[in-house]
């Protein structure tokens, strides 16, 4: 049986989405970066019917761009990741870090592990995870390996698997209203052990006990005091403690997530798109709605190198478009129809297990670069780190992934600079099998660098193709670079005061 989502319902949750993302983030907006508890009901400032910019929802505008010139199915962390290095303006935290990274040659999923120590579980990337939702409505599985690429940008560890949480529970929220059950939904997605899924299930469980707001807030807190302020566990827990506290009230529900404090602008947002997903745009309540408008205001990318949209269903209608060029593609997705929405048992059985992401997603490394060869991949990983001083014995995995060939060699050869070794040798050989990944370990002495960073070249070659290919492999100084080092609490005020600094020059010009 083909399951299939009625296309005006599809576009009515999507414009849900967005609006709701832009209603939650507008609401909390004012209050980020303070650790009270609040007892807001209302927006709390003077509304000029527009929303405030927010960084939530104008970063997705670039991962939409990079679908509609690519294609989603062409996409990969490397392509997500040179649309950032172009289109990202906003420095903050996890953004400049990856950004800073990407630049130097720490390509994704790199850029988002490597001296990143501070913000790698921190927030940047759950509040963006609508995006891929909305591409594959109905289908957690398939989006949640987009929001993998997306996340590991800039994060790495419980940071992808915020997002990886956020988006199958929105992907889900398509055609499952119940918030309990897409809970374990979305739980089934992230490994049991991590930090996301401890403050997920601590919020349910005082959800259960009924605790006050306060106290089960005050719990999550107390819980997440080892990571620091400003950490995706811990958001992820408000926002969850917003979808449950709020028992189907639009109001409730993002006041809840906001009234928690910490990162509101972002734990409104993601509550807010979830309800607008379920409820979809015309259940939205007007009270809501008519002090922000329609429009789109965007303050952390370019807004001269890309067609923003200037509304939410000018949004709403190019992510739209996406998706039916998506499911062209892909004819096992829910598709959209003229008709009545049909889903099967199986389908809505299928939404909840993590089989599948277990096998395509939780055991892939961060501390990675994955190089594309005409015949397949070279991820090149390191098992120690990705920095060293000089004498220092560097831990390093090659493995060949998705070659064509069979029963061929394929030969590297590390180019060393004067006073690097190599062992067992700067010359390697993997044997090719098809269907098979092949691994080599082997280990990097580190000797002087000419700089902060030093750039190896691996030269590459296939037997029987003795034209080489050459990649370069980075490694850093360790101590050269600083970027992550400050204390986390004067980090967060800090970062958070100039955030919003920006935020308000933005409002100032009208962007």
């Amino acid at each position: 049986m083909k399951n299939l989502l009625n296309a005006a319902e599809y576009r009515d949750k999507v414009y849900g989405c967005w609006t709701g993302k832009n209603i939650g983030g507008t609401l909390g907006g004012p209050l980020e970066g303070r650790r009270d508890f609040f007892n807001i009901d209302f927006y709390t400032q003077k509304m000029t019917g527009e929303p405030l910019p927010n960084d939530d929802l104008d970063l997705q505008l670039i991962w939409l761009l990079a679908v509609e010139e690519q294609g989603v199915y062409h996409l990969n962390e490397r392509i997500l990741g040179e649309y950032w290095l172009n289109y990202i303006i906003g420095p903050w935290n996890e953004y400049g870090v990856g950004k800073t990274n990407i630049g130097n040659g720490f390509f994704p999923p790199l850029s988002g592990a490597y001296n990143n120590e501070q913000w790698k579980n921190s927030n940047g990337a759950w509040i963006r995870s609508e995006i891929w939702a909305c591409l594959f409505p109905g289908n957690p599985d398939e989006a949640v390996a987009f929001a993998w690429m997306d996340s590991c940008v800039d994060h790495a560890g419980d940071g992808i698997y915020a997002e990886l949480f956020t988006t199958a529970l929105e992907s889900a929220a398509f055609l499952e209203s119940d918030i309990s059950v897409l809970l374990e939904i979305a739980l089934s997605k992230i490994p049991p052990e991590c930090r996301v899924a401890r403050s997920v299930r601590l919020a349910i469980k005082s959800y259960q006990e009924k605790r006050s707001l306060e106290e089960a807030r005050n719990l999550l807190v107390s819980d997440s005091a080892d990571l620091g302020w400003f950490q995706a566990p811990c958001n992820v827990g408000f926002t969850v403690l917003g979808l449950l506290y709020g028992e189907g009230d639009l109001g409730r529900t993002i006041c809840a997530a906001v009234n928690c404090g910490d990162d509101t602008d972002c734990t409104g947002a993601t509550a807010g798109a979830v309800f607008g997903i379920i409820q979809g745009r015309a259940k939205l309540p007007s009270r809501w709605i008519e002090p922000i408008g329609e429009s789109i205001r965007t303050v952390a990318i370019n807004p001269y190198r890309l067609a923003v949209p200037k509304t939410l269903a000018e949004l709403t209608d190019r992510v739209l478009w996406c998706k039916k060029q998506t499911e062209m593609l892909n004819p096992e997705l829910v598709a959209l129809t003229e008709g009545a929405t049909a889903i099967s048992p199986e389908c809505r059985k299928a939404l909840c297990g993590a089989q599948i992401v277990r096998d395509r997603i939780w055991n892939k490394p961060s501390m990675a670069q994955i190089f594309d060869l005409p015949y397949g991949q070279l991820q090149v990983e390191y098992l120690s780190a990705a920095e060293a001083i000089p004498g220092e014995v560097l831990k390093m995995r090659l493995t060949e992934r998705l070659c064509r060939f069979d029963c061929r060699t394929l030969n590297v050869e590390w180019l060393l600079p004067e006073g690097w070794e190599a062992n067992p040798g700067p010359e390697q050989a993997l044997l090719i099998e098809h269907d098979w990944k092949t691994v080599l370990e082997f280990e990097l002495k580190a000797g002087e660098f000419s700089g902060a960073f030093e750039y190896i070249p691996l030269k590459v070659t296939v037997s029987g193709r003795p034209a080489p290919i050459y990649l370069t492999v980075p490694f850093g100084l360790r101590g050269a670079v600083r970027n992550d080092k400050l204390i986390p609490d004067v980090a967060c005020t800090d970062c958070e005061r100039r955030r919003n600094a920006c935020r308000r020059e933005a409002s100032s010009r009208g962007n």
